[in-house]
């Protein structure tokens, strides 16, 4: 099952669907960035998800070939998760995010309106 179903048909709706779930870029931004990430890392990277949830996504993930499970049959067994190729599609994606994200972040949190010049309009 490489995407989840759109009831549209639709390509978009379909990868919209697979994003837009909770913590999924979020997942796919760590792994973008720490590349191949252990289980327990990752939830110690992700403030607030649960095991359950971080499974959910993962497990779905894994489904639609966006990353990889690696799991290695030792005591403790160890669980490695990476991206795929179609993961590694959507670098360019996520970075372009981040990108924006930085951006309205220094907009956001700019000093108070008495540091910058005053509008030539309300002189």
């Amino acid at each position: 099952m490489p995407l989840p179903k759109s009831p549209m048909g639709c390509p978009m709706d379909a990868l919209f669907r697979l994003l837009a779930g909770p913590w999924t870029l979020y997942i796919l931004w760590i792994l973008r960035s720490g590349g191949p990430t252990r289980f327990g890392a990752l939830k110690r990277q992700i403030p607030g998800i649960s095991a359950k949830m971080l499974t959910e996504r993962l497990r779905m993930l894994e489904a639609a070939e966006v990353i990889h499970r690696d799991y290695e049959p030792t005591v403790p067994p160890q669980v490695t998760y990476s991206l795929t190729g179609r993961g590694a599609d959507l670098l360019e994606v996520l970075d372009q995010l981040s990108v924006i994200a930085r951006r309205w972040y220094e907009q956001d949190h700019q000093e108070p309106a008495l540091a910058r010049p005053p509008h030539p309009a309300r002189l």
